[in-house]
């Protein structure tokens, strides 16, 4: 689905990302794992095309997109969640998940897909009419999946999706996650939360000071020595 070459980034004088080698495979849930500011935001802004690369190459499907704009990108497929301010605070429910399908002109098919995220979240059914901006932590993180659902993306990148949210709705959160990759959508997710990413993942990269110290299955980084001391420890 997704394969990142040699890839180099950074802003200004700045080089963040000294050649990346990623791959994520068809109907895979994929970690990148590593401290803050090692580079995991900066790798999801360089995919999607927020951040042009300096050098390296981006391919979905087998096609290179590593000069396309953000926005060609988004629609060959690619949906970016970022962590923060996710949402149109002042739009309400409905008009945020509407948002998701701007690029679409399937209405029939937009009114089902409106239809199966409100049956997934039955509050933002409840809710459609409030402003996103009044809903709770975990309201608007499911109001943010449930918008990028919205683009029928074939991957779903979530940058930090437990920050900030109380332990019973990242387990929530975790789990809806899981469920979006078992019915068929690739899912790759940079994420603190070692143990619970690492739990329902396929594959897991751990990046530090811009460069992938591991890689391999999920269960096997658990193992690792080095992963256990530095980001299960406790």
């Amino acid at each position: 689905m997704l394969e990142v070459k040699s890839l180099v980034a950074g802003y200004a004088g700045s080089e963040v990302l000294h050649g990346i080698d990623l791959v994520v495979e068809d109907g895979e849930g994929v970690v990148v794992l590593g401290p803050n500011g090692h580079g995991k935001t900066t790798l999801l802004r360089a995919i999607t095309g927020l951040l042009p690369p300096r050098s390296g190459a981006v391919f979905l499907e087998g096609r290179e997109i590593t000069r396309w704009r953000a926005d060609v990108i988004a629609a060959a497929g690619i949906v970016h969640i970022p962590q923060g301010d996710l949402l149109f605070p002042e739009m309400t429910v409905l008009e945020n998940l509407l948002m998701g399908a701007y690029l679409r002109d399937d209405k029939d098919r937009i009114a089902e897909d409106l239809d199966r995220v409100y049956a997934m979240f039955p509050i933002l059914a409840e809710r459609r009419r409030q402003d996103a901006g009044t809903l709770s932590g975990g309201e608007q993180q499911m109001l943010a999946i449930g918008r990028a659902l919205m683009s029928r993306p074939k991957l779903i990148m979530f940058d930090e999706p437990s920050l900030g949210l109380a332990p019973n709705i990242v387990e929530r959160t975790f789990d809806i996650i899981t469920g979006i990759r078992d019915a068929g959508t690739t899912v790759l997710m940079v994420e603190q939360n070692a143990s619970a990413a690492l739990d329902m993942c396929d594959h897991a990269y751990l990046l530090e000071s811009g460069l992938l110290a591991l890689s391999g299955p999920g269960r096997e980084l658990i193992d690792n020595p080095h992963v256990r001391s530095a980001y299960l420890a406790g």
